[in-house]
């Protein structure tokens, strides 16, 4: 009996103009749809908040969940896919819809751990969907990992620019561009190996979603450049993704645009969407 999932992959699954599955559409919409929710999650971040309307910051989700895949089919040559299905703009923008909403908890806490916890899921999917693009164009095996890699940063990129901080793929970010290398590389083995389709998303997801997590929250970071003796290397001082979603950084909640008491408690005041932070203590 045929697999089902095989099927659903190979048989578009069209409803007017729109088509929802095939030739790894299913994939491609799930990899847009989360990376907008995360566009829009990262508009509202506070070190990416820049007074955006509510037309800046769904358009921000829309940069982020359709930028990757868009540069993706342009650099291989094709009409790309999200300005000839209009699926993928329909999930991305109701996904940037609920990132907005979602942003913020009670008073101005930020969803960090939500945020982080959101781009490690979507992070795999555009890797796999770059990486089956590249082997369908015939893309020899680096090629192929370099769209792999486009695919779930670009988006990033183009957010990280339009919010003039620095590109996430060129600073410490706990192996964020080596996480979809990695997914592609993991997703291009299973394939080579026979394995069936949503078997090799499976693995490759599997793997680079663990690998995101597990860097994330041990704070697994890219090595530094060299300088030279006596150079002062300035500490980010970020602590880890453990200690964010515990409350347990109190320079994290600062950062955030959280105040403290005089005992060094956090305070968070409802009437205050995005306070300006008091002298945070050490930590």
């Amino acid at each position: 009996m045929p697999d089902p999932l095989v099927l659903a992959s190979a048989s578009p699954l069209d409803v007017g103009a729109f088509t929802w599955t095939g030739d790894f559409t299913t994939v491609d919409l799930i990899a847009a749809g989360t990376n907008a929710l995360n566009g829009a999650l990262l508009a509202r971040r506070p070190d990416h908040y820049k007074n955006w309307t509510v037309v800046g910051i769904l358009g921000m989700g829309l940069l982020m969940g359709l930028g990757g895949g868009i540069t993706r089919d342009v650099l291989v040559g094709e009409v790309p896919a999200a300005l000839t299905n209009p699926a993928y703009i329909t999930v991305a923008l109701t996904a940037a819809i609920i990132g907005y909403l979602l942003a913020y908890q009670g008073g101005q806490l930020f969803r960090e751990g939500l945020f982080q916890f959101m781009t490690s899921f979507s992070l795999p999917w555009y890797a796999i969907a770059g990486a089956e693009k590249g082997v369908a164009v015939g893309l020899p095996v680096l090629g192929t990992l370099l769209l792999a890699v486009i695919g779930p940063t670009a988006g990033r990129w183009y957010v990280d620019v339009s919010s003039g901080v620095p590109p996430k793929h060129f600073v410490r970010s706990e192996w964020f561009v080596a996480t979809a290398a990695l997914t592609g590389l993991a997703w291009l083995i299973a394939d080579a190996a026979g394995a069936s389709t949503w078997l090799a998303v499976a693995v490759a997801f599997v793997i680079g979603y663990v690998f995101r997590v597990v860097a994330l929250y041990r704070a697994w970071e890219e090595p530094l450049a060299k300088e030279p003796e006596g150079v002062y290397l300035h500490d980010d001082g970020r602590p880890m993704l453990g200690r964010k979603i515990r409350r347990q950084s109190q320079r994290e909640a600062a950062f955030l645009g959280l105040e403290f008491d005089d005992d060094g408690r956090l305070h968070v005041d409802p009437e205050l969407q995005h306070p300006r932070p008091k002298t945070a203590p050490p930590g």
